[in-house]
């Protein structure tokens, strides 16, 4: 992802002793092999950063027409930190516990201009947030999991779908869907957009309805804020 971990390598104590001379205790400094210094290390920041999903999202799978998604509501809350003081670069790592995506039902996902009928549902369970974000470029990166529900009523539940993608400020591409992202802005704004592999699960229904494996594409509209903890 681009964000790394400094080191540093603390003095070793060396005890040397001499002959007819007491012993004594002297310092011997090794320096790391990483560029990062003990200065830079300490100078390192920790921030809050708090994630909100807003309306106007997109959802596609297969070759279908894209779900319009209202993801307004959605919130998660993380930690960040930089390696200095001088870098823009922030490693962000969300707490899933706190992390809510809305699922897809017929009050915020709409297909072919109609609201998904009241007793179809696909709930979103996140298992893994955490990335990079640049404040000086507002470029996003951000390694995103999660488990896709779809059920019918109380009368049938599938097997999770799992997705797995990087969802960017960038362009992400597959083989048969691409989307383009739009970088933070200075209000903390941004569109996010990532190309997923969906893989078959153990139900054949969902497997044959959605020709799996194939490929997702989610296009979500997200307000980040970062602030010093």
């Amino acid at each position: 992802m681009g964000c790394k971990i400094n080191n540093s390598t603390p003095p070793i104590l060396w005890r040397i002793s001499t002959k007819n001379q007491r012993s004594r205790t002297k310092i011997i400094s090794f320096s790391s092999t990483t560029t990062d210094s003990p200065t830079s290390y300490r100078n390192s920041k920790l921030y809050t950063v708090k994630f909100k999903t807003l309306s106007a999202c997109k959802l596609g799978i297969a070759r279908y027409p894209d779900f319009e998604y209202n993801a307004e509501g959605g919130a998660g809350t993380g930690v960040g930190t930089t390696e200095s003081s001088y870098t823009s670069e922030v490693s962000v790592s969300f707490d899933i516990d706190t992390l809510y995506i809305p699922p897809l039902q017929t009050s915020t996902t709409r297909f072919l201009g109609l609201p998904l009928p009241p007793f179809l549902k696909i709930d979103v369970v996140p298992e893994l947030f955490r990335g990079c974000i640049n404040q000086e470029s507002g470029k996003v990166d951000l390694e995103f999991k999660a488990k896709f529900y779809f059920s019918v009523g109380s009368i049938y539940r599938a097997p999770p779908l799992v997705v797995e993608t990087i969802l960017t400020s960038e362009e992400s591409r597959g083989t048969m869907r691409r989307g383009k992202g739009e970088r933070l802005d200075k209000q903390g704004y941004c569109k996010l957009v990532g190309v997923a592999t969906v893989d078959p699960i153990d139900d054949l229904f969902i497997n044959t309805f959605l020709g799996l494996p194939t490929e997702c594409l989610a296009g979500m509209n997200a307000v980040i804020s970062i602030s010093t903890s």
